[in-house]
């Protein structure tokens, strides 16, 4: 025990690392500890190569830039989807890369929430991210719905995670449409998205996941799911930048139905400019856009998710799992007496790409963590998510971060802040 704990093993597991060089395609602060790639990932050389070519392309040729140059804009959004299928487990027309993660969400309900007789209520949880709540909560109050009655959120039996149980004895005959997450934002369980939709199919219901908390951390196989949909944000593990464009999977069995809400770029792009008054919809994922595409948004992913296609998503999900299996053991060992607790699930096919830490002074950890130049990230009230995200964080990283925490917690360091969150936390 004693030598797996000491920074010499850290560095022999670095060594053996098969994806050890990828950290030098992230622009990584050689003083800086970042552990928060779960809520942004880090800038690659090669995102940052794609977002010039972008650019150029507009100084280069204006307008005519949407159908000239390396990636013409009129098709980026496919060149994109196409790219982003292997870590979703899908065909590239049952993709598009367009929108933001609540502004697709409410593209998704509005078309497949069809609430007819008895069947009005759709099932979520409790620990989803709260955007996803808000969003299913004004889709019910345009169909003149209270939230209060027609969402049915499963709850937590620990505060922390689900039973796929609970909420499969949800899914009863009042329920129009499933919408949950496929990793949980704070305990970072995964849920068996199989075991779920087949329990949604037999029971007629359509469902659908919210990928941002698993998408390039934790493979997809959404078309042998059967999944009806789906939707994710580009900015975490895919590493897409602040605000990057998001991403809509469809399951082909759907297509031909027409979008809940339809915009022009969502149109059959041999008939887009026609300008019809009367919409023709693609036959394909596409049809769910609604306008323009973000291009310089959507610019970061093509460098990105050129290095998911080299290293490949089960690599990244082997790494991924032995750096927090990993950090688990230094911390059980070397932070016992803390009061720290592991509130995220042990088990490799349960968990997700981060390690959520509980702990009662978890605020002010969190600031003295960052005055110690590691990169936390705080969710109240009182949680600690640490994310070594495989494509650039090494086994070193995760040694010095318990190290570090330690040192807060032996020499009280964190006594000297607030124990409450920043604006932004």
């Amino acid at each position: 025990m004693e030598r797996s704990t000491s920074l010499d093993y850290a560095k022999k597991l670095d060594e053996q690392d098969v994806l050890r060089m990828y950290r030098d395609e992230f622009y990584v602060k050689p003083d800086v500890i970042y552990m928060d790639g779960n809520s942004l990932g880090l800038l690659s050389k090669r995102a940052e190569r794609s977002v010039l070519k972008l650019l150029d392309s507009w100084k280069r040729y204006g307008i005519d830039g949407w159908t000239q140059g390396e990636h013409p804009w009129f098709y980026f959004a496919e060149t994109l989807s196409e790219m982003s299928a292997p870590l979703v487990g899908a065909l590239k027309d049952e993709i598009i890369i367009t929108g933001s993660t609540t502004a697709n969400l409410h593209q998704l309900v509005a078309s497949f929430y069809r609430p007819d007789g008895m069947r009005t209520k759709i099932v979520a949880d409790e620990l989803n991210f709260p955007s996803d709540l808000y969003a299913i909560s004004s889709q019910l109050a345009l169909h003149g719905f209270d939230a209060e009655e027609h969402m049915k959120l499963v709850k937590s039996h620990d505060g922390f995670t689900l039973l796929e149980e609970d909420i499969i004895t949800a899914m009863t005959d009042d329920v129009a449409l499933i919408v949950l997450p496929s990793v949980l934002y704070r305990s970072g369980q995964v849920l068996d998205i199989g075991k779920l939709t087949e329990a949604a199919h037999e029971r007629n219901v359509l469902i659908g996941f919210d990928l941002c908390h698993s998408i390039g951390s934790v493979p997809h196989e959404l078309d042998k799911w059967n999944v009806d949909f789906a939707f994710w944000c580009n900015y975490k593990h895919v590493n897409g930048g602040p605000g990057a464009t998001g991403g809509i999977y469809i399951n082909r069995k759907h297509f031909g139905e027409k979008p809940g809400l339809a915009g022009w770029f969502g149109s059959d792009k041999e008939k887009q400019f026609d300008l019809s008054t009367q919409m023709i919809p693609a036959a394909n994922a596409g049809a769910y856009q609604i306008g323009t595409p973000h291009i310089l948004s959507s610019a970061p992913l093509y460098g990105s998710l050129e290095m998911f296609a080299e290293v490949g998503i089960d690599a990244i999900r082997e790494k991924s799992l032995k750096l927090t299996d990993y950090m688990m053991m230094l911390i059980d060992v070397e932070l016992g007496e803390y009061s720290f607790v592991i509130a995220n699930p042990r088990e490799s096919e349960k968990r997700g790409g981060h390690i959520f830490l509980v702990h009662d002074e978890a605020a002010r950890i969190c600031k003295a963590l960052k005055e110690h130049q590691v990169i936390p990230d705080f969710r109240s009230p009182n949680g600690i998510r640490l994310a070594p995200v495989a494509l650039y964080n090494s086994f070193e990283d995760v040694w010095k971060t318990v190290q570090i925490l330690k040192m807060i917690m032996e020499e009280n360091l964190y006594k000297k802040y607030e124990n409450k969150r920043d604006v932004i936390a």
